[in-house]
């Protein structure tokens, strides 16, 4: 029996591993596998909803490591990590995506001698200031198999000196599990809660999601990006799923005159219509997906939302100066903004008066990456090779 465990320390790690627990169940008899929350981010109830709305099981393993520095969560997740490896002794671990536990749980397969798969491999933004960027080179220089969701993606690796034999172009899980929930997105009540629907119509509204330290703990620049979002409100209303540390820091630097963000708006309780910017808790997966289907464009820092705007044909304005998926922006309806307050509230207007402008879809979004990637794994692990 080959065991393997899979991370999830943060909340789209959850849609990366979704489809691949899927594909492993598949093969139940030859194949066990085991899924290790870390608890870098960890809300009891948001991770039970992306759990349930995404049909997975409860984490074999919780390591409960919480927050702190980047040195301090790298080493308690390595800690523990390590205890736990010692413990399965699994011939495979899982990582996806660019946190601090996709990062400390290749370290400590590597030092281990465990062969590790980085799902997400390649991606770059060629910002080292980024963490996300350190963890994402560290990660693929030290895994075993690297599975990439673009050719962008091969080049990066094979330019850094990666084995050719070591690359695997598969494409995107988390877009894998948008197609395969996109059915259950449309059913989402959240459009009727907002009551954005008017005589069968959707209101135009943006949706902003802010949490980079970049941007949010330079009182500069976070005055600036809030009061280009106040503009753009006035021309149409701004729903805005908060971060905690988002929220912390706007209240830290008294911008609440900016963006009202105090208690956090209920979704039961508060229309839009009558909001310019309304700030509620951060949402569920088939709700926020469904909330971006219908959105005008979205405002973002974030990078899985720069891909599933692509699939979704949604604008979205990407409020950094540099990204990792320059994919969407070639193929996708990904525009670079920023920080520069003019440039996003130019841009904002744009898309309002220009609409949607439709690309393409990257190669290999589908429904099939977690079989491609299976194909590889089984091939590899119950060949012995």
């Amino acid at each position: 029996m080959i065991k393997i465990i899979s991370i999830v320390g943060a909340r789209p790690n959850f849609m990366k591993i979704a489809p691949l627990h899927k594909a492993l169940k598949k093969h139940h008899k030859q194949i066990s596998h085991l899924i290790c929350h870390t608890g870098q981010h960890f809300d009891n109830n948001m991770s039970n909803i992306f759990i349930d709305q995404l049909e997975l099981p409860r984490p074999d393993y919780y390591l409960g490591v919480g927050s702190g520095t980047h040195a301090e969560q790298t080493g308690k997740i390595m800690i523990k990590f390590e205890k736990l490896c010692i413990q399965e002794k699994p011939n495979l671990i899982i990582v996806v995506g660019d946190v601090n536990s996709t990062l400390a749980c290749a370290l400590v397969g590597a030092k281990l001698c465990i062969p590790t798969a980085h799902i997400e491999a390649g991606l770059r933004s060629f910002d080292r200031t980024m963490p996300e960027e350190i963890n994402r080179i560290l990660t693929d220089k030290i895994s075993d198999y690297l599975f990439t969701t673009c050719e962008d993606a091969n080049k990066n690796l094979i330019r850094e000196g990666i084995p050719k034999s070591k690359i695997f172009f598969v494409g995107n899980t988390m877009i894998e599990t948008l197609h395969n929930y996109i059915g259950k997105i449309k059913k989402s009540d959240i459009i009727e809660k907002f009551k954005l629907k008017k005589d069968n119509n959707i209101m135009k509204y943006g949706v902003l999601t802010l949490h980079r330290p970049s941007n949010v703990d330079n009182p500069a620049i976070l005055e600036g990006i809030l009061n280009a979002i106040n503009y753009i409100s006035r021309k149409v209303p701004i729903i805005f799923p908060a971060h905690p540390r988002t929220i912390k820091q706007i209240k830290k630097f008294k911008f609440n005159r900016i963006i009202d963000c105090e208690g956090n708006k209920s979704i039961n309780s508060l229309a839009i219509s009558n909001q310019r910017i309304l700030t509620i808790p951060p949402l569920g997966y088939l709700d926020f997906l469904n909330f971006m289907s219908h959105a005008t464009f979205i405002l973002t820092d974030s990078g899985g939302i720069q891909e599933e705007s692509t699939i979704l044909g949604i604008p979205c304005l990407t409020i950094r100066n540099n990204t990792e998926r320059p994919i969407t922006i070639k193929e996708g309806t990904n525009i670079l903004v920023g920080n520069n307050p003019d440039k996003i509230i130019k841009t904002a207007m744009w898309v309002l008066k220009n609409g949607k402008q439709r690309k393409s879809i990257p190669k290999y979004w589908d429904e099939n990456v977690s079989e491609r990637i299976m194909k590889v794994l089984i091939n590899k692990l119950l060949s012995g090779r």
